[in-house]
């Protein structure tokens, strides 16, 4: 009977280990969007992975900005084109002079009275700074999202998202969420 002889132990251990933690068909891949896992404005959990196969709008929104009328026009967007895989997700942030002050409770009243927003809100995170949310780390860093590098200038900043989950584009705030544009690659 044959044994492994003690000094090619380490090396033997080495290889299993390499072979067992390592995929080599996931080396170098960059995370994607449906790797995220959010709070949505209710508290309850949602996961990004659900919508594999969508085209998704993010845009971080505020109740008390000079660009608040967007949630109409993201609102238009969403209803027009939810049916063809597109959906807009908002995630309220305070991080530009309070202008987002209020509870979830607050926001989600404010937005279905002033602008029948039906699309999807989240909890309200940080969209730049030291407590920047996980999320936007990865919208915002090329190390991260293998794209680009942005900042979030202001409220309402739109980030695109294609059916796999990775980073396309995004527009500045005043970018208007019904231009050509953005309608051009929904529908294509």
């Amino acid at each position: 009977m044959q044994t492994i002889q003690f000094r090619y132990l380490p090396a033997f251990l080495a290889i299993i280990i390499t072979l067992f933690f390592v995929n080599p068909l996931n080396a170098g891949k960059s995370k994607t969007f449906h790797d995220f896992k959010v709070v949505d404005i209710y508290g309850d959990p949602f996961d990004l992975a659900q919508l594999k196969g969508k085209k998704v709008m993010v845009v971080n929104t505020a109740s008390k900005c000079g660009l608040t009328p967007q949630y109409e026009g993201l609102e238009e967007l969403y209803r027009t084109y939810s049916s063809d895989n597109f959906i807009v997700i908002g995630f309220p942030a305070n991080n530009f002079m309070n202008q987002e002050p209020g509870t979830e409770e607050e926001i989600i009243t404010f937005c279905e009275e002033n602008y029948g927003v039906t699309f999807p809100m989240m909890s309200k995170i940080s969209v730049k700074g030291d407590d920047m949310h996980p999320l936007y780390q990865w919208l915002t860093q090329k190390n991260e999202n293998g794209v680009m590098d942005s900042d979030v200038a202001w409220n309402f900043q739109k980030y695109l998202i294609d059916e796999e989950g990775n980073l396309v584009k995004y527009f500045p705030p005043r970018h208007n969420p019904l231009s050509e544009e953005i309608v051009s690659w929904i529908k294509q």
